[in-house]
């Protein structure tokens, strides 16, 4: 079940690798300054995940606009994320949870999909600049996509 609205997020350094290198990326990073919208997904190259991905980086102008920044989690390595995201054109912050344990602290951890093990599920959070979580949803699978509209509607609310 994942964390209700009203709750503190919990904070999270998880990997990302870009042109750069491997960084760092933090929650903590946008206290005080942005609201964030952290999307887990299951599983890198895989049609419901690209999908959902590929469509946030191509309207990721509309979640700047709401003072929002969007990261993408999910428990695939940074390298293969990013091979995901140069071959799907995927724009946004890609965070790797190997561990799986941001998955778990926000009550998203999935203990079997298809027989693979243990991966996120499809779960979106808007969190707000004092790091309290505005919005939480996780899907009733994970073929079905987030609620989109309500996630911009809150955003809205907290500009």
């Amino acid at each position: 079940m994942p964390i209700p609205v009203g709750s503190k997020a919990p904070d999270f350094t998880l990997k990302t690798k870009n042109a750069s290198g491997v960084a760092d990326i933090k929650l903590s990073s946008n206290l005080g300054k942005k609201n964030t919208v952290l999307l887990f997904f299951p599983l890198a190259f895989t049609g419901t995940c690209t999908k959902e991905m590929c469509e946030i980086s191509a309207g990721f102008g509309q979640y700047t606009t709401l003072n929002a920044d969007v990261i993408g989690v999910s428990v695939d390595s940074p390298f293969a994320q990013e091979a995901w995201a140069q071959k799907e054109r995927i724009t946004i912050p890609l965070a790797s949870d190997l561990n799986k344990k941001t998955a778990a602290d926000y009550g998203v951890l999935l203990p079997d999909l298809l027989g693979f093990g243990s991966t996120a599920a499809r779960a979106a959070f808007v969190i707000d600049r004092n790091g309290i979580v505005q919005y939480s949803e996780q899907t009733p699978t994970p073929k079905d996509l987030p609620n989109f509209e309500a996630i911009k509607a809150t955003l809205a609310t907290l500009k």
